[in-house]
């Protein structure tokens, strides 16, 4: 039953989506007042909401990601809007030949086109604290045996309000034990649990959650130890 709940969709209707949320996003900046004059722009594919542009500060980016992120078919919101005309330092780990966007930084165990810097992503990142925006990593939990290090990692070099992306395979699709190089299988579930660890652990807010029946998707921001979780309202938006 639950695979079935969870059927890919068929390209087709991923494009007819796209569509839709195209619309839905025009809509909103016409009629929403608190995004009427917005300078983001939002491209839809397969259901991830590509967002562009520039904001004044972070609260103006924060609304814009919550409004979208509540469009019926939004999987994943994934930003490198500028704020107060600074880019976004944008990571991509694990990142190969294939970043997920041409500017981002690159960090891969192996040195390859695209990859700016070596580093082994089951240690300790070679980057400081509080010094990056938006983290990628698409395809690389499932890879490692302790994958929590890792987010936790991501946690500490993230600057408060960033954000970290995470798609993966989802357990109850072929692709999730096709590679024998995968070693963890993912739920939205999982990330429940990732917001909810023991006292002392890093904590995080999920901004969004998903799946397509092929892919679990993952917004997350850091939160301070000092600062409210999710209220369960919010949290029932995404998990059982």
């Amino acid at each position: 039953m639950v695979a079935q709940l969870h059927r890919a969709p068929s390209g087709e209707r991923l494009r007819a989506i796209d569509g839709f949320l195209g619309t839905a996003y025009a809509d909103l900046v016409e009629h929403d007042d608190r995004l009427r004059g917005t300078a983001v722009q939002a491209r839809f594919d397969r259901g991830v909401a590509h967002l562009t542009g520039e904001v004044a500060d972070r609260d103006e980016l924060a609304l814009v990601r919550r409004l979208v992120g509540r469009l019926d078919g939004v999987l994943a919101v994934w930003s490198t809007v500028r704020v107060a005309g600074r880019e976004p330092v944008v990571m991509d780990l694990g990142c190969g030949a294939a970043k997920q966007y041409p500017g981002n930084l690159g960090l891969d165990l192996r040195m390859a086109p695209g990859v700016d810097a070596q580093a082994d992503l089951s240690g300790p990142l070679p980057l400081a604290g509080d010094s990056v925006d938006v983290i990628f990593t698409v395809h690389i939990l499932e890879h490692l045996i302790d994958f929590l290090t890792l987010v936790d990692e991501c946690h500490r070099v993230l600057r408060p309000g960033g954000v970290l992306h995470v798609m993966s395979p989802w357990w109850g699709h072929v692709n999730a034990v096709a590679d024998p190089t995968h070693v963890r299988l993912l739920d939205v579930q999982t990330f429940k649990h990732m917001c909810d660890r023991h006292p002392g652990a890093p904590r995080w807010y999920p901004l969004h959650t998903g799946c397509d029946g092929a892919s679990v998707f993952a917004d997350l921001t850091p939160l301070d130890a000092d600062e409210p979780g999710p209220d369960p309202g919010h949290l029932a938006r995404f998990f059982d």
